[in-house]
């Protein structure tokens, strides 16, 4: 959807939005920060998910590389942080509009504002994302909307739990590379404990180039007798690929228990409290040892009990994530009538400081609110 031009009282009730968020951040001391809206295009995208990389706005640099409209502030809030220093804390907070291309008929516009908060080198993570959770919540109350639906998960749960069971390497990087889409895998599971299946001749012959004597070679002769074959990638693209296919269908089958307790183990939801409790159930009686990612969802439940959040009413969903790759812990969404069209949202993204150039991985947990969603829901004004 083409965004509409701001003006008159449309204009100032957010003026008033961001004035007040602003304010709320500043006394919570954070400082602000203003990123340029222009990156390289490489950098940043290589830290997105399919879906962001796939919505992005990108452009020819001066320099003959592309640069990408920033499709969200963690990134270059990050760098600017990295830029001065990585060993230290340190609060920021920004606001100023976000570009992501939407699907042909969607509500969502291509444009729209950001404001939010990173929080990077906290000594205690756990109150740091406790903090975080309350400033965003503190931040839509001041803008006069409740929040209708708040859901939070950990994917440090997931991946713990992946890196904890046995089973070869690449199916491990595989279900990782997917916990983001949630349909693709569920399905990668499922063909996991089926097994190898019959594949077309065209991937058979690609399989086996893999054992040539010249693998390059040999995928090169199949790429110019089959031209449909190369598509849009080069030669070594294609020889990635149809190692991770040879790989892949030499793998035996996951056996079905551990298939049951990933299954199991995503198919938590409800009170946290409770959540935590089967978490801590289903991982021992299948003894898998995943102390350290439930002790921090223990410590987080009481840190966001000091904040006057009780872990009994808190909404746990082991299968949520969001649409960002970089998140890799502690994640929540802010939603109202329509969950399609969320009003805050955030996340744990520890691992995301070391592709950006720390030594070592930096505690670092972040959130924005929409602003202008939050204004339409409660009228406006």
């Amino acid at each position: 959807m083409t965004p509409a031009t701001r003006l008159g009282p449309d204009l100032a009730a957010l003026d008033r939005a961001l004035a007040a968020l602003a304010r709320l951040f500043d006394d919570a001391g954070y400082e602000a920060v203003s990123p340029p809206h222009l990156f390289p295009a490489d950098l940043m995208l290589d830290l997105y998910g399919e879906d962001i990389r796939a919505r992005a706005f990108l452009f020819p640099g001066g320099g003959g590389d592309e640069v990408c409209l920033r499709p969200d502030f963690t990134v270059p809030v990050v760098l600017a942080h990295g830029e001065r220093g990585w060993d230290r804390p340190a609060r920021y907070a920004y606001q100023g509009p976000v570009f992501r291309r939407q699907a042909s008929g969607s509500r969502r516009p291509v444009e729209y504002f950001q404001a939010g908060i990173e929080y990077l080198g906290a000594a205690d993570p756990a109150e740091a994302e406790a903090e975080v959770l309350t400033l965003t919540l503190r931040g839509l109350e001041l803008l006069g909307v409740a929040p209708l639906r708040l859901t939070t998960g950990d994917l440090g749960i997931v991946f713990g739990l992946l890196n904890a069971l046995d089973m070869p390497v690449g199916r491990r990087a595989r279900l990782r590379r997917h916990l983001w889409r949630p349909a693709r895998f569920h399905a990668l599971v499922a063909a996991a404990v089926a097994g190898p299946t019959e594949v077309t001749a065209r991937r058979a012959r690609l399989i086996a180039a893999v054992g040539a004597p010249d693998p390059l070679a040999q995928i090169e002769r199949l790429a110019a007798g089959e031209g449909e074959i190369l598509g849009l990638r080069d030669i070594e693209d294609i020889a990635e690929r149809a190692a991770a296919l040879a790989e892949a269908a030499a793998e035996p089958p996951m056996p079905a228990e551990q298939a049951e307790l990933i299954e199991a183990v995503l198919g938590v939801n409800g009170p946290a409290e409770g959540a935590l409790a089967r978490l801590r159930g289903l991982t021992a009686n299948a003894g898998i040892g995943l102390d350290r990612e439930l002790d921090a969802f223990e410590r987080r439940l009481e840190a966001l009990a000091r904040h006057g959040i009780s872990g009994s009413e808190l909404a746990f969903d082991a299968d949520f994530g969001r649409n960002l790759e970089y998140y890799d812990g502690f994640v929540f969404e802010v939603s109202g009538p329509d969950p399609s069209l969320p009003l805050a949202g955030g996340g744990r993204y520890d691992s995301m400081t070391t592709r950006l150039g720390a030594g070592t991985s930096v505690p670092a947990i972040g959130a924005m609110i929409r602003p202008e969603a939050a204004l339409a829901m409660r009228g406006g004004r």
